[in-house]
């Protein structure tokens, strides 16, 4: 039993292994350019190997939808949104600051 255990933990460990080799050959961890650059591949690439892989088992799958995903415009509108919270947050602080005195204050009368 505890050999059994050993060869799912070295078969799960090297399925790991493998998929953080497949992320990094593909630029997955790379920078952002490649990143998008890995992604565009994989959009144009898996809707063909599974409309094959699918054929050749005999399944009927709906069609893939189509989507846009652009990971710079997210990566621009996070910084955007960290970028606006930071740039107001000395002005809430004090505002908070003030508040909490204040309710200090009147839960001491």
């Amino acid at each position: 039993l505890a050999a059994f255990d050993s060869f799912r933990f070295v078969i799960k460990g090297s399925l790991a292994g493998a998929a953080v080799y497949v992320a990094y050959d593909q630029g997955l961890l790379g920078s952002g350019t490649q990143g998008a650059e890995a992604l565009r591949k994989a959009q144009v690439a898996l809707p063909p190997a599974i409309q094959e892989w699918t054929s050749y088992i005999g399944w009927e799958l709906p069609p893939t939808p189509k989507f846009y995903f652009s990971p710079s415009d997210s990566w621009n509108k996070g910084v955007q949104t960290v970028m606006s919270v930071l740039s107001v947050a000395p002005t809430r602080a004090c505002e908070y600051t003030v508040e909490g005195w204040k309710y200090v204050k009147d839960l001491v009368k």
